[in-house]
């Protein structure tokens, strides 16, 4: 395998652990709701939302924004409606805070040592910076959707992902723990790297993280990864 230049990063269950993340704060902010089901409702409604952008049926919105809608519509259901402005504002920057997964930070920096490294989220660009200075992300650079207009797997992040730093597709790396995710970036002329989360959305929806003979490798987790790269 001739290396890559770029490696670019999905962020949301590869780099970090929203669902025990969003867990944790509910349950210490409203201990008589059902986290686990308020975590993934919050979840589910996301790719919804983005279709709606990727669609052409609204203009492109940052993922903050969408995240507030799809909140505002989750806490009549579990009794949470008599929250006020400050309060959905605050709850709705917990994906600002998310905590990465704990072979994140060493495995990303062992990648950094070799390896130019960035993110390449749906999420924006405020976002992505608030969570990489909470939670200690070596990034070289915080690429997003919000760069390009445009949320995966639309063809322009990673091409413009590529283009950013002026390197052929085939030069950078896509790593993610979502196979839809790579299979987009194949597509682009990208290099692909699964890696491993099967508790992605919590211990008790274990998921499928069955290898996939298309992707360049398959890890782990970072350190793993790490391994395989030769850091």
């Amino acid at each position: 395998m001739k290396p890559p230049r770029i490696l670019v990063f999905d962020i949301f269950g590869t780099v970090v652990d929203w669902h025990g993340s969003i867990v944790r704060e509910l349950g210490q902010r409203f201990p008589q709701v059902d986290a686990d089901a308020f975590a993934l409702a919050w979840r589910a409604g996301y790719q919804p939302a983005m279709e709606a952008v990727r669609s052409g049926g609204r203009g492109f919105v940052k993922l903050d924004v969408l995240h507030r809608e799809i909140l505002d519509g989750l806490l009549p259901r579990f009794g949470l409606a008599h929250l006020g402005e400050a309060e959905r504002a605050d709850l709705n920057r917990v994906w600002h805070r998310l905590a990465a997964w704990p072979d994140s930070v060493a495995g990303l920096t062992r990648l950094k040592s070799r390896f130019t490294i960035c993110s390449l989220s749906n999420g924006n660009l405020g976002l992505l910076t608030d969570m990489a200075k909470a939670a200690g992300l070596p990034w070289d650079c915080v690429l997003s959707a919000e760069v390009f207009r445009a949320y995966k797997p639309d063809p322009r992040v990673y091409l413009g992902a590529a283009d950013v730093f002026e390197a052929a597709p085939g030069e950078v790396m896509m790593v993610a723990a979502h196979h839809e995710d790579l299979a987009a970036a194949r597509n682009c002329g990208l290099m692909t790297a699964y890696i491993e989360r099967p508790l992605e959305f919590g211990a008790a929806h274990i998921k499928d993280v069955s290898p996939v003979a298309a992707n360049t490798l398959h890890a782990r987790d970072l350190l793993h990864l790490a391994d395989q790269m030769g850091c």
